[in-house]
């Protein structure tokens, strides 16, 4: 399985992410392992269309951004980080079995902290937690 199994529900395609990439990134992401997790779910990205597509190429970015805010790029990730706001702004309240707005709020909350030098960070990274793992 290649992880970009379709579910349908209620007319709306959703991924996986309990089985092959888009798993495996998650679970990569999960342990701010962020460019393991940006080569996982690209390998799924390629085969997408939208608006899958572009919301996950969204949340590739996120780890893009989070990977260079670990080797000490803040241009780079606020850079990432804006680029992910824009691609969240307007959608669905779930694309792809993810909540869109508590990630979106999670990434505002990141850039406000990133911009505002004296800021702390927030003490987790955003969460992507699919509809299927909530309890």
């Amino acid at each position: 399985m290649d992880g970009r199994r379709a579910i349908e529900e209620d007319g709306c395609v959703t991924l996986d992410w309990t089985c092959g990439e888009l798993a495996a990134g998650l679970a990569c992401y999960r342990r701010n392992e962020f460019f393991e997790a940006h080569e996982h779910w690209e390998i799924v990205w390629l085969r997408l269309k939208d608006p899958e597509k572009s919301f996950l190429q969204a949340l590739i970015q996120l780890t893009s951004a989070f990977h260079h805010l670990q080797t000490g790029n803040r241009a780079g990730t606020v850079s990432l980080l804006r680029r992910v706001e824009r691609k969240l702004e307007g959608r669905p309240a779930h694309v792809a079995g993810i909540s869109v707005a508590p990630l979106l709020a999670e990434v505002r909350v990141w850039l406000h902290a990133i911009e505002s030098n004296g800021r702390p960070a927030p003490p987790a990274f955003p969460t992507i937690i699919p509809e299927s793992n909530r309890t």
